[in-house]
């Protein structure tokens, strides 16, 4: 169908759109669930037909209006705080999921490049680590307490520190794809490599899984945390690139605050692996294996039910309240 006639067809329908947006009249929240329905439809073929063409800036405009019209009548969560965990950032984690798995593809990419680096030159966890790290932990293997090291310091106080630092990590990871997503890359690599040739340290001196037992007591929501900051890292990063049919600042726009509330959500999870490392991980030589494998499995389980299986089931929930 060519555009001018694609107009005609539909003029009159965007226009009663127009008139019902603008109305102070209250619509029924169904009656405006179905203009949505049928706008998206609109708007999706003029995309697919027309992806140039101001019919799609209209239409994009014109669904905006109805989405917030819809929002504005529905019942919000009387505890904002709970709405955002709740709906807002399974939502945004669903629309963007494609940035979860770029992420998690350069995660596993990183890390594999650091095993084999580790494995193929044996001067590459030094180069890494520093010789002072990997000094002190042949040390501590030697000893017999593979992570010795985070017995060190006062529990609040590792608690402290420690969380402070991977906040800024995780900041360090989301801020930087305002680079076009490239500063985010970097970060997220070298910590990846860094994390690979780590690990192979303590398998290549067999003491692979009493490292796992104490590292990955926080580490599951550490890293998991570091990991989902990368994609919002990338999607920020994206809004710059790929505006679509937006202006340039006004895709950063949007794209900041998609982006900015999934990497906040992070925040709980990186202070809760904090609280983890200072308090629990410096007893997991001496805690029974079940005890650090549960909370290891737990912790884990969580964090990706979280953001990865949870959003769907709130996508589909919100699909049955529009249709």
């Amino acid at each position: 169908m060519r555009e001018i006639a694609f107009i005609r067809q539909n003029k009159e329908k965007w226009l009663e759109f127009e008139r019902a947006i603008t109305s102070g009249d209250k619509k029924n929240p169904d009656e405006m669930s179905s203009l949505y329905i049928q706008l998206i439809n609109d708007l999706s073929f003029a995309q697919t037909y027309y992806p140039k063409s101001k019919t799609v800036v209209y239409l994009n405009h014109l669904a905006a209006q109805v989405y917030q019209k819809i929002y504005k009548t529905k019942r919000v969560e009387k505890n904002r705080l709970v709405y955002f965990f709740k709906t807002e950032v399974p939502l945004l984690c669903y629309a963007y999921r494609r940035y979860f798995l770029y992420a998690f593809i350069l995660f596993f990419l990183s890390v594999g490049i650091g095993v084999i680096s580790a494995i193929n030159d044996k001067d590459f966890i030094r180069l890494i680590l520093s010789d002072g790290y990997v000094n002190m932990t042949m040390e501590n293997i030697e000893k017999g307490n593979p992570v010795a090291v985070y017995k060190s310091g006062s529990n609040w106080g590792s608690f402290i520190g420690i969380t402070l630092n991977n906040l800024r990590v995780g900041a360090m990871c989301y801020f930087y794809g305002i680079s076009a997503g490239i500063g985010t890359f970097r970060i997220a690599f070298e910590n990846g490599i860094m994390l690979g040739s780590f690990q192979y340290m303590f398998y290549e001196h067999k003491v692979f899984w009493e490292s796992v037992r104490g590292i990955w007591i926080h580490g599951s929501m550490e890293i998991f945390g570091i990991v989902v900051e990368t994609a919002a890292g990338f999607i920020l990063g994206a809004s710059v690139l790929f505006p679509r049919t937006y202006s340039r600042l006004n895709s950063l726009k949007r794209g900041f605050m998609a982006s900015f509330k999934i990497y906040l959500s992070t925040w709980a999870f990186t202070i809760a692996a904090g609280f983890l490392e200072g308090f629990i991980t410096r007893y997991s030589v001496d805690m029974p294996i079940w005890a650090s494998t549960a909370i290891i499995l737990s912790t884990l389980s969580f964090i990706s039910w979280y953001y990865l299986i949870y959003p769907v089931f709130v996508h589909k929930k919100q699909l049955k309240n529009l249709a």
